[in-house]
C-alpha cells in the first residue's frame, strides 16, 4: 500500500480571470503601440523641421517603459533620461502635453522650454528627462532619501542606459542607496550601445546585473523585449523595495531599432544585427501571443491602431494651435521670485 498522494490537477482559470488577463494584455499592447506611433510621427515632423533640436527615439524599447510603469503607483516617482518620450507617455503624461513640448509651445509639459530631452510633470511625479548621461541617478537617490526620512511608503524608479552605468553617478548612487537602504528601483535599459560604443568595448564585465549586485542590492537581468517578463520583474522588484529591503536593480536587456539620435548616421552597427533584434520586436511578440490565445484578431488590431492614430492626430493639432511663450516671459522661472522681507 502506498502513501503517496496523486498529484493535484492544476486549477483551471476561470473565464472572468482569463478575460481580465486578456484585457490587461490588450492594454499593454495599446500602450506600446501608442509610444511607437507617437515617435514615428515625431520622425515625420522632425523631417519637416516642425520639431527642432535633439531627439532620441525609444523605438524597440517600449516594453521596458510600459511594463515597468505597470508596477508603480501614482505616489511613486519616476526619473528618466534624454530618451524619455516612452517613459512620459507610459507614466500618463498626456500626448498633447508631450507633443506641444516637442513643438516648443507654452502648453507643453515643460512650457516649451525643455523640448524632447526635458519632459517634466511634477503632478504625475515624473521628474523629467535629463540631458546629462547619468544625471538623473543622484536626483533619484535624493527623492528616495526624502521619502525614507519622511516615512513615506513610496518607490522612486530611475531609468538609465548602459552608458550611464560607466559614469561615477551610478556607482555613487548605488553605494549610498545600498548603504542607506533607500527605496530606489534602478532600471538599466541595456540596449548594448552607449551612443556609438558597443557594451563590450567599454565594460570589462558585460553582466551589469552581476556588477550591480556587488553593492549588496538585489539584482537580476530581464528580457526587455517581453513586456510580460518586464512587468513581472518590475512588480517583484517594486514590492521588494516597498517592503523595506533596500534598492533593487533590474538590467533590462533591450535594443533600440533606430540610431542613437536623429543626427546619428548609425554606422557602428551591422544591419544584420538590427534585423535580428527586430525579429523580437516587443509589439509583435505580444501581438503574436495574443493571437495564439485567440484574444486578438485583425479587426481588434485595426481598432487599436485607429484609436492610437486619432490620439496622436489630436496631439499634433493641439500643438499646432498652441501659442508660443511671449518674449516678455523669457526670464520667468529662470530665478526664484524675491520675497519681500518685513523690516522692523
Amino acid at each position: 500500500m502506498t502513501t503517496t498522494r496523486p498529484p493535484r490537477r492544476p486549477r483551471a482559470k476561470s473565464k472572468a480571470r482569463t478575460d481580465r488577463q486578456a484585457a490587461h494584455r490588450l492594454s499593454l499592447l495599446h500602450s506600446m503601440l501608442r509610444i511607437r506611433r507617437f515617435e514615428e510621427r515625431c520622425v515625420e515632423l522632425y523631417s519637416q523641421a516642425r520639431i527642432r533640436g535633439f531627439m532620441h527615439l525609444y523605438i524597440g524599447e517600449e516594453a521596458v517603459a510600459v511594463g515597468t510603469n505597470e508596477a508603480l503607483t501614482e505616489d511613486d516617482a519616476v526619473v528618466s533620461t534624454y530618451r524619455e518620450h516612452g517613459h512620459a507617455l507610459a507614466r500618463g503624461v498626456p500626448a498633447e502635453a508631450v507633443m506641444a513640448e516637442m513643438f516648443g509651445k507654452v502648453t507643453g509639459c515643460s512650457r516649451g522650454r525643455g523640448g524632447s530631452m526635458h519632459l517634466f510633470d511634477a503632478g504625475r511625479r515624473f521628474y523629467g528627462g535629463n540631458a546629462i548621461v547619468g544625471g538623473g541617478l543622484p536626483l533619484a537617490a535624493g527623492l528616495a532619501l526624502a521619502d525614507r526620512m519622511a516615512g513615506r511608503s513610496r518607490v522612486t524608479c530611475c531609468f538609465f542606459g548602459d552608458g550611464a552605468f560607466a559614469e561615477g553617478e551610478f556607482h555613487e548612487t548605488a553605494n549610498l542607496a545600498a548603504l542607506w537602504e533607500l527605496p530606489l528601483l534602478l532600471v538599466c535599459e541595456n540596449n548594448l550601445y552607449a551612443m556609438g560604443t558597443a557594451l563590450e568595448r567599454h565594460q570589462a564585465q558585460t553582466d551589469l546585473a552581476l556588477r550591480a549586485a556587488s553593492y549588496g542590492m538585489v539584482s537580476w537581468a530581464v528580457d526587455g523585449m517581453d513586456v510580460l517578463a518586464v512587468e513581472e520583474a518590475a512588480r517583484r522588484a517594486a514590492e521588494g523595495v516597498r517592503s523595506g529591503t533596500g534598492p533593487h536593480f533590474l538590467e533590462m536587456r533591450t535594443y533600440r531599432f533606430r540610431a542613437h539620435s536623429m543626427y546619428d548616421s548609425d554606422r557602428y552597427r551591422d544591419k544584420a544585427e538590427i534585423e535580428r533584434w527586430k525579429e523580437r520586436d516587443p509589439v509583435d511578440l505580444l501581438d503574436t501571443r495574443l493571437r495564439e490565445q485567440g484574444k486578438l484578431d485583425d479587426a481588434t488590431r485595426t481598432e487599436l491602431e485607429e484609436r492610437v492614430r486619432a490620439d496622436i492626430d489630436r496631439a499634433v493639432a493641439a500643438a499646432e494651435r498652441a501659442p508660443e511663450e511671449p518674449a516678455g516671459d523669457l526670464l520667468k522661472y529662470v530665478t526664484s521670485p524675491v520675497e519681500e522681507v518685513a523690516r522692523p
